[in-house]
């Protein structure tokens, strides 16, 4: 079965199938109800597809299809504006198909900001930072509480996007050791499924690291806590350690022993802000991120001119990848969970954009072509692989 893509964007989600060769792409789509989507996440084995989202209208909740996204069913976990209306205005609730029902976290949070699948269990990032975890496939939810009360939480603050837990990754070895990302509260970690949490964000070569004013820049020891995305190696570390990379909003970040200290990786990249990173399938040493211009500099890419820039030896240098990538006039900002990866041989990438585009390599990122076109504002891409 060839990849497919799964889209999430501000008009719903979208899946692009895509042929054995990688070439040809149909999209079919909105689904979702119109729902604002923020993250999607699949289930090779059984190929049932998750798409998370929401908003202060319609509240936050989790669809999911069994059957290719032909059909989909949505579990509600928090209200929103329309139930207040739908509440007060009979004709109104008549016209959206309305009934009261209490719903299992009341007006806690807005969203959910991200979704991923371990090992009997299907794990959710909401905004405010909550983490979630369903057993039965995301018909039911418990809080994650563990994290919810760990004694930082009180002076965790929100990035530009709000108090959100994008990034959740799990141990193939060991379920039970996850991590997660939340922007601006840093990085956390479990070893025992949740239960106790531990923050990460020490700076493991501080005297290399050169002093900055911008407020999310690393000082005091720690490489600053609005961490934008991360992706853990297909290998362990040399010495047995977890390497995880991490796109900062100030720079790109290192760890070789599972986020307890990060080395800075930043040099030879044309600017330390950005959002997404994606790690190769196979290759721990080779990775992938697309600088932006600044936070408070438009937030495209630096001169105006696309590219993807590539590492192979693990952040230690960098090369620019800009074949089939717009170099005039390109002012398009790449999302934190917009970057995604295949399992092929050679390796795929795909970036999605703000502007409604999907870019694709076939060739690890020698050359790339527009796959997509046209969407909605797109806010994560994902890869449903065969």
């Amino acid at each position: 079965m060839p990849p497919m893509l799964l889209i999430g964007t501000t008009k719903g989600a979208f899946l692009a199938d895509g042929d054995p060769a990688r070439e040809g792409w149909k999209v079919r789509g909105p689904f979702c109800g119109g729902w604002p989507i923020n993250h999607m996440a699949s289930d090779p084995a059984t190929g049932a597809i998750w798409a998370a989202g929401g908003n202060d209208w319609f509240g936050a909740g989790v669809w999911r299809s069994q059957d290719g996204g032909v059909t989909w069913d949505l579990t509600r976990l928090t209200s929103g504006t329309q139930d207040d209306w739908a509440r007060n205005d009979a004709d109104f609730a008549a016209a959206i198909g309305w009934s009261e029902a209490p719903l299992p976290f009341g007006n806690t949070f807005s969203q959910v900001w991200s979704l991923h699948v371990a090992p009997g269990a299907l794990y959710a990032g909401t905004k405010p930072a909550q983490l979630l975890k369903s057993t039965d496939g995301g018909r039911t939810w418990e809080k994650v509480k563990g994290l919810t009360v760990h004694p930082s939480a009180k002076d965790w603050n929100g990035g530009a996007a709000g108090l959100t837990l994008h990034t959740i990754l799990h141990d193939p070895a060991a379920p039970e050791r996850l991590w997660v990302g939340i922007s601006a509260a840093g990085v956390f970690a479990s070893e025992d499924g949740g239960a106790s949490w531990e923050r990460r964000n020490r700076m493991g070569n501080a005297e290399t690291c050169a002093a900055h004013d911008h407020p999310a820049a690393p000082r005091d020891g720690e490489i600053g806590h609005c961490v934008h995305n991360m992706q853990l190696a297909p290998e362990t570390a040399p010495g047995g350690g977890h390497l995880i990379y991490q796109q900062n909003h100030h720079g790109v970040w290192r760890s070789r022993d599972g986020g307890r200290n990060w080395e800075d990786i930043t040099p030879g990249l044309p600017s330390t802000f950005g959002f997404p990173i994606q790690v190769h399938p196979r290759d721990p040493e080779v990775i992938w991120t697309l600088p932006l211009n600044g936070d408070s500099a438009g937030r495209y890419p630096p001169d105006a001119a696309c590219a993807v820039w590539c590492s192979r030896d693990g952040g230690e240098s960098w090369q620019a990848q800009r074949q089939g990538l717009p170099q005039e006039s390109c002012f398009f900002t790449v999302l934190r969970q917009a970057m995604a990866g295949d399992g092929q041989e050679p390796a795929g990438v795909y970036l999605g954009t703000n502007s409604g585009s999907v870019f694709a390599t076939r060739d690890e990122g020698e050359s790339w072509r527009e796959v997509v076109r046209h969407l909605p504002t797109i806010l994560s891409v994902e890869v449903l692989d065969p």
